[in-house]
């Protein structure tokens, strides 16, 4: 399994940043993502991947390790989707137009990858024949 220091890594390599450009766009210093992504930094602050994950695109469980779903502008939701899926799921649902924009549009990408995970689940069990249940055909 990679490291957080690996992806975070991988992903702005993918973007052609340098590490020095990347540390100016986070707003920390050069040694600090540095440390990071050598991995000798192990206890990165949640402010500093909540950072990182929204500057690259990507969700803090993928830098975490906790899906391996980079979650970039190729599979993200587009607008449209996003304001169909917000009118069908969000409106109304309690505590949702407390949150900030930014808060908002992680809790939909957070919403977004889990359903897409609630599908494969649903389709590898289809597959193996488990039967019973809302499964059931």
């Amino acid at each position: 399994m990679s490291s957080i220091g690996e992806r975070v890594k991988r992903l702005r390599e993918k973007k052609g940043w340098t590490q020095r450009d990347f540390a100016k766009k986070l707003g920390i210093s050069n040694s600090v993502l540095s440390r990071v992504e050598n991995g000798e930094k192990k206890n990165v602050e949640d402010y500093l991947i909540k950072r990182l994950a929204e500057t690259l695109d990507t969700s803090s469980d993928y830098l975490l390790g906790l899906s391996n779903n980079a979650i970039n502008k190729e599979n993200s939701l587009s607008k449209e989707s996003e304001k169909e899926m917000s009118l069908f799921f969000y409106d109304g649902l309690e505590g949702y137009d407390d949150l900030s924009p930014e808060e908002q549009k992680a809790f939909r990408e957070h919403m977004y990858d889990e359903a897409r995970q609630t599908i494969e689940l649903v389709k590898k069990l289809k597959k193996q024949g488990k039967r019973g249940g809302m499964y059931e055909r």
